[in-house]
């Protein structure tokens, strides 16, 4: 049976428990090795007067004190518009923009040489929300708009129209590792870096900007990282040019570890979006025609957010068909730090806008929201074009919902809550489902590609290097899989190596849940390669053994850790013992192995194309309770069927699965930013940013994946991703909330804004609770 499709065990996972896996911070200290930190701004916005170092340059055990003049190279880098500066030239941003780099012998220094830092900033009006932003026309970029069908015709055909507005608030990725890098200086200035790090390629390519390098000066390192979530796919890019330009200009080992509180303050997180909408639709539920308009807060600096906006436009269909809509966004320049990716990068924002919108159009119609999801979902033979033009092939929904609908007993569970509501007086239940049909691929064409390095040892081991980054999700492990299942061999004889930019040279970033699909697939592309040169070697070699038969390539097979040729099974040679006889045959075991990903084209001006490979499709039902009187929420049951394709590893799957969709109930439900008036961010550790705990995880939570074999053939084993496309499923639990507060008030639709903690829920009871006891609120 092939090693593919097992549950093999995480290639670290031993490490992990023992404690023995060696992060950045873990690597050894040398004798002259540099501290270094930053000193950023205190306010939102305003421009440096002056700024005097010559205190801080005098304290004992400072080496360096550095601006953006000290900088050889460029000092403004970003990875789609080259604005944002490593260290401020003349006007502050955002609480928590670099201005001064610090290098000293040890933290106490560092933190003297702070104090002693005299800076005079002439502070200047900060926007501070997206309809701040919307008022001051403060964009970045351009507007995006995809469109499909007449919209006009659309209105003119709906019986109902409702038009309102929501917003969703930010998260932080608050991985366990903070940002973290050390530099280490080489002759003729080149310099290695260890990053903790989702994209090796553009580290290395900021260092060598911002030291005036060649690229092929730089080596970026990548062993594992402590959790990632997209936070460190571009922002991990600025420890690294800290930690280089101090080890660059002293010539000494260089570490820069963020502390969880800067971390928090100084990098961005998930972008918030304000949706206006306006929808149209017929008196059983169908939706005629959709316009909605978002609002994107993508911070000081443009960073991805127009690759975050334009994966949300083309997620607002969900998992339905739209005949006529119009989808249209822009970002809103805000003085705050730079958002960023974060898992599901805009994806999430398009879902919980269409889920929304179908709760809404139910609670108007008074119908479960279940049959307005259902009549809209996408057909298998029609009503099958999404809005940017793409037919769904291998459409699972229908079957995904009905499935679900029955495991999950919802019929039955929706009748309970609605006795239950009748009859208690101190809490609130609701019931919802929420759908996905996730685009796999970066939408950016030349983002998927990947290369791999394959090499096999005289003693028929083998280490595997590809530009994937290993951030807990187990990637390692399937492509350790992969290799191993093509030779027939036992995973232990396959070790995935260090991601360096030196053997594996511009490769994407680990993101858009394509890291296994890419790397993957160039590593099988290198095994086959050496394959065919190995069947090759054993034909001759098994044939001169039998002169009865002639050498076929096309006949060796690789099984149980041997090589043999299909007509004499019995005759079989060790995988090892062929190795080292094609070796001394000349025979070339090591190769690189390139994969591109086909048929992606996306036109940006048009809003149409093939931005994606597959769908990663799946449905989620969550049951809640709630506290009349204190707005507190517990998630009693969770039920989740997806359709996985061909697992590769089903406990890795079950374990991104289930981390997805409680990190995604983490933007639903208790993660909230809150900032001051002047920007400050209040909520920057765990003492008051609340991620769940093992008490936030329901009571009852299953969780399934449908038979799927046969239909993705287009990707590597036939899998589907599923690091991202769980996260959005949470919105269930959202959604659930919002059908709560329905049997509070009747004639009314609730407002609710995500995410949808206590406060926000007692919030939102008290003012329904208030318009049901208005005799004015009956229509």
């Amino acid at each position: 049976m092939s090693i593919v499709g097992q549950n093999v065990p995480h290639e670290s996972a031993h490490g992990h428990v023992s404690g023995e896996s060696i992060y950045i911070d873990d690597l050894p200290h040398s004798s002259d090795e540099l501290i270094v930190d930053y000193f950023y701004s205190p306010v939102a916005h305003g421009k440096i007067i002056s700024l005097d170092l010559d205190e801080a340059r005098k304290v004992e055990d400072v080496v360096g004190v550095y601006t953006h003049k000290d900088i050889p190279g460029e000092n403004r880098f970003g990875p789609m518009t080259p604005d944002e500066c490593l260290l401020v030239e003349d006007t502050v941003e955002f609480i928590g923009h670099p201005i001064v780099l610090i290098a000293a012998e040890n933290r106490k220094a560092i933190k003297a040489a702070k104090k002693a830092i005299r800076i005079e900033i002439e502070e200047l009006e900060p926007v501070l929300s997206i309809e701040d932003a919307i008022e001051k026309k403060n964009f970045l970029g351009v507007p995006c708009s995809i469109k499909h069908g007449d919209l006009s015709k659309g209105f003119d055909k709906a019986d109902h129209v409702l038009e309102r507005s929501f917003y969703n608030a930010g998260q932080d990725h608050f991985y366990l590792e903070s940002q973290a890098c050390i530099a280490y200086p080489g002759e003729n200035d080149q310099m290695v870096i260890h990053t903790s790090n989702q994209n090796p390629t553009e580290a290395q390519e900021v260092v060598a900007q911002v030291l005036g390098l060649g690229e092929n000066q730089v080596v970026a390192l990548m062993k594992r990282m402590g959790g990632g979530f997209g936070g460190k796919e571009t922002q991990a890019s600025h420890p690294a040019a800290m930690a280089a330009l101090v080890a660059h200009k002293t010539k000494r080992q260089a570490r820069i570890i963020y502390n969880k509180d800067d971390d928090m303050i100084c990098t961005g997180g998930r972008h918030p979006f304000l949706r206006k909408y306006k929808v149209g639709f017929t008196m059983d539920g169908m939706i005629t025609a959709l316009k909605v308009d978002f609002y994107c807060d993508g911070g000081a600096f443009v960073d991805v957010s127009p690759g975050v906006l334009w994966r949300a436009l083309c997620h607002t269909d969900g998992s339905y068909y739209l005949e006529n809509c119009e989808i249209t966004g822009i970002i809103c320049k805000t003085n705050y730090a730079p958002n960023t990716a974060f898992r599901g990068f805009g994806a999430p924002k398009g879902f919980v806008t269409i889920e929304n919108i179908m709760e809404e159009i139910a609670t108007y119609l008074k119908k479960d929201s279940f049959e307005i999801r259902k009549l809209n979902c996408y057909g298998l033979e029609e009503r099958n074009t999404t809005p940017y033009g793409q037919i769904l092939e291998h459409n699972f929904l229908p079957q995904i919902f009905d499935e679900l609908y029955e495991s999950s007993d919802y019929r039955n569970r929706r009748e309970a809550v609605i006795e239950f509501n009748k009859r208690s007086k101190t809490h609130l239940k609701g019931l919802s489902m929420a759908s996905i049909k996730f685009g796999i691929s970066f939408n950016t064409k030349f983002l998927n590609q990947a290369s791999s390095l394959v090499n096999i040892y005289k003693d028929g081991t083998i280490q595997v290097s590809t530009g994937v980054t290993e951030m807990g999700q187990g990637v390692n492990t399937k492509i350790q899989q992969l290799v191993a299942g093509e030779f027939g061999l036992p995973t232990s004889d396959v070790i995935i190596m260090i991601t360096s930019t030196e053997k594996n040279n511009n490769t994407s970033a680990t993101a858009a849940s394509s890291g296994c699909d890419l790397n993957g697939s160039a590593a099988v592309d290198a095994c086959r390669k050496i394959k065919a040169r190995l069947a090759d070697a054993a034909a001759k070699h098994l044939s001169s053994q039998d002169e009865n038969m002639n050498p076929e390539p096309s006949r060796i097979a690789f099984e149980d850790g041997n090589i043999y040729d299909t007509r004499r099974p019995n005759r079989k040679i060790a995988f090892g013992e062929m190795v080292h006889i094609a070796y001394r045959e000349r025979v070339s075991l090591g190769e690189r192995g390139w994969y591109i990903t086909k048929a992606i084209e996306f036109n940006f001006e048009t809003g149409q194309g093939h931005p994606f490979l597959y769908f990663t499709s799946g449905c989620a039902v969550a049951e809640v309770t709630i506290d009349k009187f204190t707005g507190d929420l517990k998630v009693d049951r969770v039920d989740i069927l997806m359709d996985i394709g061909k697992s590769i590893n089903p406990g890795i799957d079950r374990g991104q699965l289930t981390g997805a969709f409680i990190q995604g109930m983490g933007w639903c439900t208790t993660e909230h930013l809150r900032y001051s008036d002047k920007g400050e961010l209040l909520t920057h550790s765990p003492t008051t940013y609340k991620i769940p705990n093992i008490w936030d995880v329901p009571e009852v939570f299953n969780v399934d994946w449908i038979k799927n074999d046969d239909t993705n053939w287009r990707n590597v084993a036939g899998s589907k991703a599923v690091g991202e496309p769980p996260f959005p499923l949470a919105i269930c639990v959202w959604s659930a909330v919002k059908n709560a507060l329905t049997y509070v008030v009747e004639d009314e639709i609730p407002k609710l804004d995500l995410p949808a903690t206590n406060e926000e829920i007692l919030t939102r009871l008290t003012h329904y609770k208030k318009l049901a006891e208005a005799p004015t609120t009956k229509k």
